[in-house]
């Protein structure tokens, strides 16, 4: 278990590693899902599915499990406010960004989260203070980020200014998510995404009937619909499941690093699953990435 080492910063064994790389790979899937619902459904349409059919899997697990429902009560304004922060405003930025610029700058854009967080986290949490190791290590996540992305990036960059500060707004949201989310530790990380997700859908409801059409969702193709089951099973209700368990563990600014790891699991995914060539600069951004984790891990460097 992660532990609180020295004044003012937590640390994170192997079983927390092991949950963030295993996040880090299922989110990797995330933008390929996402990239082929959207196709189909609007941006706000697309979220109101993934948190729905991620709500209904979790209250169906809960159930079975037998969880002490009682627990929730005392925090249901509460996961309002997460669900704003964690789902409703970063997921409706984030869609509605991608569809005017590149994955790949999105994914650039998107692994600032831990700057955010580590700024966020050093003036609001006693136990998570700025050390320039950590700096340093976000700085190499995030360089090695876009070199990752490499060419493509540069030819992507002159995109609207807005769909740039949309993912910008998504990171930063995820920032106060993570910082918000630690008032939650008391419960079981199951019971916190299922109240997240539930709070979520509640919100999204009036959202969609405003301001889109829900009945277009009815209309998107198996392909569509296979991509937004995926993103709402694997990469919403099990994902968080374990988000909360590192939140819990680890602390907000650990957790964010989940963001420098996503785009490399995307990355090595597509080589893996779709064929596509894995070149010189990727291994690069690789690596750079990796050095910044191990930067900010300290271990190795100790030895």
């Amino acid at each position: 278990m992660a532990d609180v080492a020295v004044a003012g910063q937590r640390t994170m064994g192997t079983r927390e590693w092991a949950m963030l790389l295993l996040l880090g790979a299922i989110w990797g899937g995330s933008f390929f899902f996402a990239a082929i619902a959207v196709r189909d459904m609007s941006p706000v349409v697309l979220v109101l599915v993934r948190v729905a059919l991620a709500a209904a899997a979790l209250w169906i697990y809960v159930l079975i499990r037998g969880f002490a429902l009682a627990q929730l009560k005392p925090f249901l304004l509460a996961f309002l406010g997460l669900a704003l922060l964690n789902n409703a405003i970063p997921h409706t930025l984030m869609f509605t960004g991608q569809t005017a610029i590149g994955a790949g700058l999105a994914s650039v854009l998107n692994a600032t989260t831990p700057f955010w967080t580590m700024l966020l986290a050093n003036a609001l949490l006693p136990d998570e203070k700025m050390t320039a190791r950590r700096a340093v290590g976000v700085v190499l996540g995030v360089a090695g980020t876009a070199v990752l992305v490499g060419p493509g990036l540069i030819a992507h960059l002159g995109g609207p200014a807005w769909a740039k500060f949309a993912l910008l707004g998504t990171a930063l949201s995820y920032a106060f998510a993570g910082i918000f989310a630690r008032r939650f530790a008391s419960l079981p990380p199951e019971l916190v995404a299922t109240g997240q997700l539930t709070a979520a859908t509640i919100i999204m409801l009036p959202v969609v009937f405003l301001f889109d059409d829900p009945a277009g969702a009815l209309s998107a193709g198996w392909a569509a619909w296979s991509a937004a089951i995926a993103l709402a099973l694997l990469a919403t209700s099990f994902a968080y499941v374990i988000f909360f368990n590192l939140i819990a563990s680890a602390g907000a600014s650990n957790t964010s690093l989940v963001t420098l790891v996503v785009p490399v699991s995307a990355i090595l995914l597509g080589t893996i699953f779709l064929g596509e060539r894995l070149e010189i600069f990727e291994l690069g951004g690789m690596a750079l990435i990796a050095l910044g984790l191990l930067v900010i891990d300290g271990r190795f460097f100790r030895r």
